[in-house]
């Protein structure tokens, strides 16, 4: 397991950007494969962007052509850089973290999970 703090979060207009990003702690964040999930009151717990050990990403049909996740191995980052934001959007954002290869958008996958920050975004 690894450490995650998540920092970025806040309030924005309709069609505005925030990036976020996800400290990791440890020695081994290059082997970790790395996610962003979401959750909205009352809702389940959805994959937002996804991103492997060798820079390959993945991204849920609602954020497609909006949102880039990469990540900086020698920093032990990955960052979510959100753009064209909608209300929609609006959720608490969580980093997470595995090792283990399986299908990057169960939740089941992830062994290590941030606190989570809050993204607001006003119509």
């Amino acid at each position: 397991q690894v450490q995650l703090v998540e920092s970025g979060g806040g309030l924005v207009q309709a069609g505005g950007s925030l990036r976020l990003s996800c400290a990791a702690s440890g020695r081994s964040f290059s082997t970790y494969r790395m996610a962003w999930f979401r959750q909205s009151p009352g809702k389940e717990r959805e994959f937002v962007a996804g991103i492997s050990r060798s820079d390959n990403t993945y991204y849920a049909d609602f954020v497609k052509d909006r949102f880039i996740i990469s990540r900086d191995n020698a920093k032990n980052t990955v960052y979510l850089q959100m753009n064209n934001l909608k209300p929609e959007d609006t959720a608490v954002y969580y980093c997470a973290a595995t090792t283990i290869v399986t299908d990057v958008r169960w939740r089941g996958s992830y062994d290590s999970w941030g606190q989570g920050t809050q993204v607001t975004v006003n119509s």
